[in-house]
């Protein structure tokens, strides 16, 4: 069976349609990231998933315009960066005219964790302000409900379809959702989400409160480490394919939307083809993180708070 490029879609509680596999561009340069872009457009990627901090929207943006693919054929995520937790709607206006949009399909907050704006140097409100002490500099009279709160208006301004949060803990969505002045479900929480890290809590949680998880460094981050675990080699071997397709096919086979990123040609257009997985496989890839333990890869200190 011949890795087929991967059409599957699933749905937000909007009603919207999601593009199941997309295209990640975290830590893709202004130039690598237009060129990543373009290439994934080209070779049929529908959803690109940015944020302000990658730094990369207008690069991104040029190359929706250049790949003359139709807007409405896309599915354009970016996110609200820490230091703007207190005015969203600007912070919003701010990356559609980066990107050169008239709206995006989803707009997100980044991280739970608001952060003041006052050590900010050169302006810099895409960085991480610290204390003397190197510990971030958290906005203490403001906190991700308050952001949330804010962020739920925005569709009706016709600049974002759907609104949705990332990096939240199963604790932190149900605090946003019990919450007397919540309106709206979030329509995702983008994780990390692979073998190692499998956030079986979060999927389930998610799936009960009709939210889409997704799952940012599908793969394990730079490098690709939970690629080289023999389980997912041995099925590789079997479909005749590379080990990321494997892994990338079995978040699909889970249901929710997946994020690979690639500034490699070959590689962005191999990441864009899924097999469909054996049951037996399937239980043999959700059987690794019993066995090594589990592994969050992308766990900045500053965020320990």
């Amino acid at each position: 069976m011949s890795a087929q490029n991967c059409t599957a879609t699933t749905k937000l509680n909007t009603g919207a349609t999601i593009p199941q596999l997309g295209f990640g561009t975290w830590r893709s340069t202004e130039e690598d990231g237009y060129n990543a872009v373009l290439a994934a457009l080209k070779d049929g990627y529908r959803h690109i998933d940015s944020a302000a901090v990658y730094g990369n929207e207008a690069a991104v943006g040029r190359a929706i315009r250049d790949s003359k693919v139709p807007r409405e054929e896309l599915f354009v995520t970016t996110k609200l960066w820490n230091t703007q937790h207190r005015e969203p709607a600007k912070a919003l206006d701010q990356s559609l005219a980066r990107l050169g949009l008239d709206y995006v399909d989803l707009y997100l907050i980044h991280w739970p964790l608001p952060l003041k704006t006052e050590r900010i140097k050169d302006d810099n409100l895409f960085s991480i302000p610290t204390k003397d002490d190197g510990k971030p500099d958290v906005d203490s009279e403001w906190d991700y409900i308050k952001t949330w709160h804010l962020m739920q208006e925005l569709p009706a301004s016709g600049k974002t379809k759907a609104v949705g949060v990332s990096n939240c803990s199963v604790a932190q969505l149900q605090s946003l959702i019990n919450h007397k002045d919540n309106k709206i479900v979030p329509a995702c929480n983008q994780v990390e989400v692979h073998p190692l890290l499998p956030q079986n809590e979060m999927y389930d949680f998610c799936k009960e409160n009709n939210i889409v998880m997704e799952a940012y460094s599908p793969l394990g981050s730079q490098g690709s480490p939970v690629a080289d675990e023999p389980a997912i080699k041995e099925i590789a071997k079997k479909y005749n394919v590379d080990a990321a397709q494997v892994l990338i096919s079995w978040g699909v086979e889970r249901g929710y939307v997946i994020l690979p990123k690639s500034v490699t040609p070959s590689r962005i257009k191999s990441n864009f083809q899924t097999v469909k997985l054996s049951a037996d496989d399937v239980a043999a890839i959700n059987k690794i993180h019993k066995e090594k333990g589990e592994t969050r890869i992308n766990d900045p200190e500053w965020f320990q708070f």
